[in-house]
Parts: structure tokens; sequence; C-alpha cells
């Protein structure tokens, strides 16, 4: 049985893992998240329904596009160590850690997909597009999302996200359970970084893969670029002047 503490390499150290299994762990990441992507590129007509079930699997398929991708480095970073220190250490394989990142994600979704039947239903979005109308949803939207991005709470999950090597350390714990719950901890910080941001969706449109792509390029930045946190603040400042924006030409 391993230790409960670990220490984890800087994601700046030389790669330990071998060749061929860090090929096959980015090709299965990058598959999955193409997979995903090309879901939604021809899924748009599933929206129309109103099947729980069916909703549920489309905002599942768009985290998984658009989330995976920052999470990469966390999920290699995992299994570099794994490599580097062997069964004695008692972690468990990558895709136990990479499961409980997508159950959580699971859980948002769950929320997303009754929060979108709901809003269809009361025509708060339009069943067609599901796309705010109402300038008081999508000016109260922008600038709940805008206040979000500058606060405390964004800043805090942000830059536990662009520290895995941090965040493997505090709570890494052996075994299978261990690499579940690593998994779960981090989808919940992610969830915790960005689920306003995903709200937004039905500012410019669920379906619409053009925001998709640029929320999912914003979410990328904010993680993985040397300029992700001002790139949150800046992105805050807009949405909270867009919002207002649209609030004060409504009333």
């Amino acid at each position: 049985m391993g230790s409960s503490t670990l220490e984890v390499p800087e994601p700046g150290f030389p790669v330990l893992m071998a060749g061929r299994e860090r090929t096959v762990l980015v090709g299965g990441i990058a598959a999955l998240a193409l997979l995903a992507w090309a879901y939604l590129a021809r899924g748009g007509e599933m929206t129309m329904a109103a099947d729980f079930a069916l909703v549920l699997a489309m905002w599942w398929v768009m985290m998984v596009a658009m989330m995976l991708p920052s999470a990469a480095p966390a999920i290699l970073l995992y299994a570099r160590v794994r490599n580097s220190r062997g069964d004695a250490a008692g972690i468990a394989p990558p895709w136990l850690f990479l499961s409980g990142y997508l159950i959580t994600w699971l859980g948002f979704s769950l929320a997303a997909a009754a929060a979108q039947l709901e809003l269809v239903r009361s025509d708060w979005i339009g069943a067609m597009n599901l796309c705010a109308s109402a300038p008081a949803l999508v000016g109260g939207a922008l600038m709940a999302a805008g206040a979000y991005q500058l606060s405390p709470w964004k800043n805090a999950c942000l830059r536990s996200c662009r520290s895995p090597a941090q965040f493997l350390t505090r709570y890494w714990r052996p075994g299978p359970s261990g690499a579940l719950r690593l998994g779960l901890l981090h989808g919940t910080v992610c969830v915790g970084c960005c689920w306003l941001l995903m709200i937004l969706l039905f500012v410019g449109g669920v379906m619409n893969l053009a925001w998709v792509a640029a929320l999912a390029i914003l979410v990328a930045v904010e993680k993985l670029a040397s300029g992700g946190p001002l790139a949150a603040r800046l992105a805050g400042v807009a949405m909270l002047l867009g919002g207002a924006g649209v609030l004060v030409e409504a009333y």
C-alpha cells in the first residue's frame, strides 16, 4: 500500500512516460475530444426533442468537447507520475482519474439539461435555436458571468486548474478509489472555474458551434496560457459592459 502523500514534478520536467504510452494516452484524449466535436457538429436536430436523456447526452458531449483539452495537462501529468513510480506507489491507471473528471461534468450536465428544458417550457429560450432573446436574461447572464470572472472564487479555482502538480500533490490518495476521488475533485474545481461561462451558452445559442468554440477557446486560454488570469479578468470586464449595454438599451 502506498503512502498518502506524493511529490509530483512540475509539468516542465522531462516527460518520463515511454513514447508509446504517451502516444496512446494523448491520442485517446484527442480522439475523445474530436469525436465530441463531430457529434456536436452533426447533432443539432436532437436538441429539438423534449426527451431528457437526449438533452443530457448533448450537454455531456458538449462539456467533454469544451473541457477535455484544457484538462489534458493534469491527466498527462498523473500518467507520467504513475509511469515513473510504478505499482509500488499504489497509483491507479489514468482512466480512473479521467473517469472521475468526466463524472463531475456529467453532474453539471444533469443540471444544465434540466435548466434547458425548463427555459424552453417557459419560453425564455427558443426551442429551435436554444438561444435567449429576453434582454433581462441576456443582460443578467452576461453581468453575472462577468462578476464571477472577477471574483475571488473564480481566481481560486483557476489557480488550482493552472497548477496541476500542486493539485495532485495536495489531494493524491493511493489506489483506485484515490484516483477516482482525485478526478472528481479536479472536475469539481473545473466546474467551479467555468460553470457561469457554460451558462452563457444560453446567450449565444447552445448549438451555435461558433459560440461553443469561442467559449472553449476562452477556457483553454485561461487555464493554459501564461496570461490566462489576465484574459479571465478582461473577459469579465467585457461581459459586464456587454450585459449593462443590453439592459440599458432595452430599458
